[in-house]
């Protein structure tokens, strides 16, 4: 970068620029204001004879030093504001350059990946406040790159478990060390059927996270929908000797959401509620109005998820229990799925538990019918 290209030198030369003209301003006027001085004595003693003669040149001899000595002070005290305006210039500057520096070269470290480089400008000024800015960045890069990593692995773990279990059974087959009945090739069906299910739910979580998800939000009662719900799932309770059972209001309520997205999102919720409650355990679906919005809870008598889980396990392939196989966990991604599923129908899930052994509870809250519902003007008769 060339010299007058630099900011610091920009302010030299405007400073500069300032002063000179102040300089040229000062003289002129010091010049104008002495002369008309001195032609406004000379008319007085054209007028007043001889004496008046003398008096002009004593007067003008006094003048002529008086500017002499104007123009020598105003001179000294430009050459002073210039040399303070140097001093200053270079102090101001050098005080809004670095710290730009500076930024310069951290913005560039985090273009080639290094999220982890921080600067800390000490000052209350706004290049403070983009340094904290910079590093808010930072932070945010650097944890999406961790998610990036962890997404990667889990990825490839989740992928590696079925494809393994696969490979294991083809060539047990082919080295006639497993026998090929219904049973063999069940597992090795529920195997790819679980290979596909993780794809497709790869998928939708790439379209979820991008704000891809197709919603479609409408007006419709909800009560069928639950009923539907509870008689879908319970055999799968009446097998597992879980108790499901289903409260609701009277009358019910109509809300407005996309009842495709919502019963996605209580599949999986029930899903879970199974998986983790013991046999003789419970798990209660209930609707709760609350004003403009209605709260679906989900409530069971399960596993319970410690307090330190509950802010992470919406997270992406976030599991409470790392040691737990996928056979017993799911994917991993349901809930994550679940949580853009509601944000996009412009609602909130979160979950709530006392603790282990004591079971969990997931709420949704939905808008109502009633926030959507158009208003209606009537025009009197004139």
């Amino acid at each position: 970068m060339h010299w007058f290209h630099q900011l610091r030198w920009k302010l030299f030369v405007s400073h500069a620029i300032i002063i000179v003209i102040s300089i040229v301003v000062l003289l002129g006027a010091a010049q104008i204001l002495v002369r008309s001085s001195i032609a406004e004595s000379a008319a007085t003693a054209a007028l007043s004879g001889d004496d008046g003669v003398l008096l002009l040149s004593g007067e003008s001899v006094i003048q002529r030093r008086f500017q002499s000595i104007l123009e020598q002070a105003l001179l000294l005290a430009s050459f002073g504001a210039l040399a303070a305006a140097v001093v200053v210039s270079l102090f101001v500057s050098r005080r809004i350059v670095e710290p730009l520096q500076d930024l310069t070269a951290v913005s560039r470290r985090l273009a080639q990946g290094y999220y982890r480089d921080r600067m800390f400008i000490h000052s209350d000024d706004e290049l403070a406040e983009l340094s904290q800015s910079i590093n808010h960045l930072a932070e945010a890069l650097d944890r999406t790159e961790q998610r990036r990593l962890a997404l990667i692995a889990d990825v490839a773990h989740e992928l590696r478990t079925p494809l393994t279990t696969i490979e294991g059974y083809m060539e047990g087959l082919l080295d006639g060390v497993i026998t090929p009945d219904e049973q063999t090739f069940t597992l090795i069906l529920h195997e790819a059927a679980r290979l596909r299910r993780l794809t497709e739910e790869l998928g939708l979580l790439s379209r979820a996270e991008a704000g891809e998800l197709h919603v479609q939000p409408r007006v419709f009662n909800v009560c069928p929908l639950l009923h539907e719900l509870i008689a879908r799932f319970q055999p799968q309770f009446a097998a597992c000797e879980v108790d499901l059972r289903l409260l609701l209001p009277v009358p019910c309520l109509d809300l407005y959401a996309d009842p495709d997205r919502l019963m996605q999102v209580m599949v999986n919720l029930l899903s879970n509620a199974l998986r983790y409650t013991p046999a003789g355990g419970l798990v209660e679906v209930s609707l709760t109005p609350l004003g403009e919005y209605v709260r679906i809870s989900v409530r069971d008598t399960g596993i319970g998820i410690e307090s330190e889980h509950l802010p992470l396990i919406f997270e992406r392939f976030y599991r409470v229990d790392k040691s737990r196989t996928r056979n017993s966990g799911g994917t991993g991604i349901g809930l994550t799925i679940a949580r853009h599923l509601v944000y996009a129908s412009g609602g909130e899930i979160w979950a709530e538990s006392e603790g282990i052994g004591k079971g969990a509870t997931f709420h949704v809250t939905l808008p109502t019918a009633i926030v959507f519902q158009p208003v209606r003007i009537t025009v009197a008769d004139a």
